[in-house]
């Protein structure tokens, strides 16, 4: 073998044991990702059955055995964000729970089963008459099916059900309309392989769907819908009409439960069509979508189904290829659609020369052009673009998923160059809402091989592991084992096929946006991103914002990851534009679901915005931060940063940043702030400092507090009430997810506050004037 030959069949090996560094390899080629959120099949695929706004009876958190109506807020995967009927637009009660393992009944359950139904203690003083709430609140409610639930409990997503061996129902799609049994033999990530029912040898019958295909359907819905069930005419000679029918019956003796129908709710509903025979188009052959010809109306079969023909204009006897379209098929349209976009159409085989004429050809036949209202509105607002990178199926080999660039893109449509396939392929076209496209990073979430070119591949050899030190966090638990580091886990994760992944990012445009964001661009923003691989899901928020802002450049410069920080994730190289300039610099991004909650939380809080801009819970009406009544001032005073960063030159890479900002860096030095009390201080003042610490600074008690019990014996609630009874209220928050309880509180110091609530000095000998306080109240009234 020669080496040119050796290096063709390395380059062509897609099944080597390699992993993909998608950071890298969309740095090299100087391309971006599909935005995630243009594949909606995915994530339709990711939800779980459930929907905003359905009811159900819930076990009360406080009492196990008492059960309330609760309506869902927010559904992500396994996780339901709940809340009690009764709290109305009250968010503070609302809670998170695994579907899985919460006990999460149909509307009635209780009464069927003779459970309490009663609303908890925390709501329980508002309505007189909570039956007659319950009559009010219940009417026209809707809730989850039955078998869903049932599922879920056993640890089972709707999905899920759709395993090896599973029956449906496939409508034949080559040549007629007849519909058939098929078996579920393989179910990647929602891509079904299917095998036709009743055949000893099935494996050249054997092909793939996407399970939300409109030709797919639940066992029975043929009969549903009035058509027969009968084999298509591919494998029909293969076995007599008797033999067909002792297999259907078997089928049927067999599917005694079968596949329930709200699996497949979410498919495209199938409209009425205005197509006539003869009518003339254009159209991309399905099996060999390289090109666009003319074909014909050759069939219709009923007000939903017609039957479309590639034109063959050879006198010898050839295969003719069809397949069965509806009124929303991809892949059909107007005569002269090539011509106005600018393509090339191919002429039909047999067609005398190549320069093809629609007015000769259409008076050549006798027949009538398809008329424009027959054809679905193109759809012209997506987000994909030339040179982004996306995963695509092979349409000449189904089981393979290559990755993709967009080479050119017309209305609807794209034009894909597959790379690392096993075989030459030509560039082929699809529509943007086709389901043999997926986001990058969807084979390595479902466990589906991948086809990648060999210069994007990393050998899982050369990876190297590193253990960063775990960000220190405050609660009684650590102030009493001498504030020990842990590590607090976000409930927000998603897992996908035994993964735990990125979940949803919501853009929550009604919070502050900071002095860096353009409040009106946020709100131009999708209202999510994501769920999928952290690195690309973050990697695309960060994007998102760094474009919202009104100096890109400067965002850019206060994400940039100190060279001398302590890594918790991986670098990422953004880039940035303002002003005719491209900026780069490397940002630090998390890799792991756990960690995703509080990166959103800390970059909010580098932009000087608020906390719950950006992150994996949605606000729906009134922020927990309360930012919209602070003023830009007060804000920054509170969520404000040390701005100790400046832009340099990417480790590997080029940045101008740093040469663009360089005039900036001469200017003259601010002073210093000097936080000097000039106030007597009150003989009551109360030094606290622990021996051994830095000298706290001491601050006046202006005003004696009386509390109503000991401080000592304080919840982490009730620490949080004080709080948000002072000029310190938007630092509450702090409090109650560090978990801070009266004993903690008593043992803050300063030095404390500042380290581990990450406080400038200002805010932080506010915060301890108020804990002053109530040390001096403790006392005073309790230690003795």
């Amino acid at each position: 073998m020669s080496g040119a030959q050796q290096l063709d069949a390395d380059a062509g090996s897609g099944m080597e044991e390699v992993e993909l560094s998608w950071e890298d390899y969309l740095e090299e080629t100087g391309s971006t990702a599909v935005p995630y959120g243009s594949f909606k099949h995915v994530d339709t695929r990711l939800q779980n059955g459930f929907a905003p706004g359905m009811k159900l009876e819930v076990a009360v958190r406080t009492d196990p055995e008492t059960y309330w109506v609760a309506t869902i807020i927010t559904a992500c995967e396994q996780l339901l964000l709940l809340r009690y009927d009764g709290y109305g637009e009250d968010r503070r009660a609302d809670f998170w729970c695994d579907i899985r393992k919460a006990n999460l009944y149909p509307i009635g359950w209780c009464e069927q089963n003779k459970k309490t139904l009663e609303a908890p203690e925390g709501i329980r003083d508002k309505v007189s008459d909570w039956g007659a709430f319950l009559r009010q609140t219940l009417l026209g409610a809707c809730s989850p099916p039955v078998p869903l639930l049932e599922g879920l409990r056993n640890g089972r997503n709707p999905l899920d059900l759709v395993a090896p061996g599973s029956r449906l129902e496939c409508q034949a799609f080559r040549d007629s309309l007849s519909t058939w049994i098929v078996t579920v033999v393989e179910n990647i990530g929602g891509r079904l392989k299917l095998r036709y029912e009743g055949l000893e040898n099935p494996d050249s019958f054997e092909y793939w769907l996407y399970y939300l295909d409109p030709f797919l359907h639940h066992v029975g819905w043929a009969a549903q819908h009035g058509y027969e069930l009968q084999p298509p005419l591919a494998i029909k000679h293969l076995k007599n009409e008797a033999e067909w029918q002792e297999i259907l019956a078997k089928v049927k003796e067999e599917e005694a439960e079968p596949l329930p129908s709200y699996l497949f709710k979410d498919k495209q509903v199938v409209g009425v069509h205005t197509f006539s025979v003869n009518m003339k188009l254009e159209a991309l052959d399905p099996w060999s979508p390289f090109g666009i010809s003319p074909a014909t109306v050759v069939k219709v079969f009923d007000e939903k189904y017609f039957l479309v023909e590639m034109d063959d204009l050879r006198p010898e006897e050839h295969v003719r290829r069809s397949f069965v379209c509806h009124a929303n098929s991809p892949g059909i349209f107007p005569v002269h659609w090539s011509l106005k976009n600018g393509l090339h159409i191919i002429p039909p085989p047999g067609y005398p020369g190549q320069d093809f004429d629609w007015a000769d050809y259409l008076k050549q036949c006798g027949a009538e052009a398809a008329p424009q209202r027959c054809f679905p509105p193109s759809i012209s607002e997506h987000e994909f673009k030339e040179n982004m990178k996306l995963e695509a199926v092979n349409p000449l080999l189904p089981e393979e998923v290559c990755i993709a660039t967009i080479t050119a893109v017309r209305g609807s449509y794209l034009w894909l160059q597959l790379e690392g396939s096993k075989k030459p392929i030509p560039e082929c076209i699809v529509n943007v809402e086709s389901m043999d496209i997926f986001p990058l990073g969807w084979c390595e979430t479902n466990g589906h091989p991948l086809s990648t070119p060999r210069r994007a591949r990393v050998h899982k050899q050369r990876k190297i592991a590193v253990v960063q030190p775990e960000k220190q966090v405050l609660s009684s638990r650590t102030v009493h084992e001498g504030l020990r580091s842990q590590e607090l886990n976000s409930t927000d994760s998603v897992m996908i096929n035994g993964k735990y992944c990125c979940p949803k990012i919501y853009f929550n445009h009604r919070c502050f946006s900071g002095p860096y964001l353009n409040k009106g661009r946020i709100a131009e923003l999708p209202q999510c991103v994501g769920p999928g691989n952290c690195v690309l899901v973050l990697r695309e928020v960060l994007t998102l914002l760094i474009n919202a802002a009104y100096k890109p450049s400067r965002v850019l410069r206060e994400l940039q990851l100190d060279k001398d920080s302590v890594w918790h994730g991986c670098g990422e190289v953004l880039k940035a534009k303002y002003k005719g300039k491209s900026y780069r610099a490397t940002v630090e991004i998390v890799k792991t679901a756990d960690r995703v909650t509080e990166f959103c939380r800390q970059t909010c809080i580098k932009l000087e915005c608020c906390p719950n801009l950006f992150g994996p819970r949605m606000v729906l009406d009134t922020c927990s931060e309360n930012c919209s009544v602070l003023t830009k001032t007060k804000y920054t005073h509170y969520y404000g940063k040390k701005k100790n960063k400046r832009i340099g030159r990417p480790p590997g890479g080029q940045s101008n940043l740093a040469c663009a900002l360089k005039k900036a860096s001469k200017r003259r030095k601010r002073r210093k702030n000097v936080f000097v009390h000039k106030k007597k201080r009150s003989s009551a003042s109360v030094d606290n400092t622990p021996a051994g610490s830095p000298q706290e600074i001491r601050i006046e008690v202006a005003e004696r507090l009386h509390l109503d019990s000991n401080p000592l014996k304080w919840s982490v609630a009730d620490v949080v009430r004080f709080i948000r009874s002072t000029d310190c209220a938007p630092l509450a928050r702090i409090f109650l997810d560090q978990e801070i309880d009266g004993q903690a509180l008593l043992l803050l110091t300063l030095p404390t506050v500042q380290e581990c609530m990450d406080l400038k000095l200002g805010p932080a000998i506010k915060l301890c004037h108020h804990i002053e306080r109530i040390k001096f109240a403790f006392y005073e009234q309790f230690a003795n």
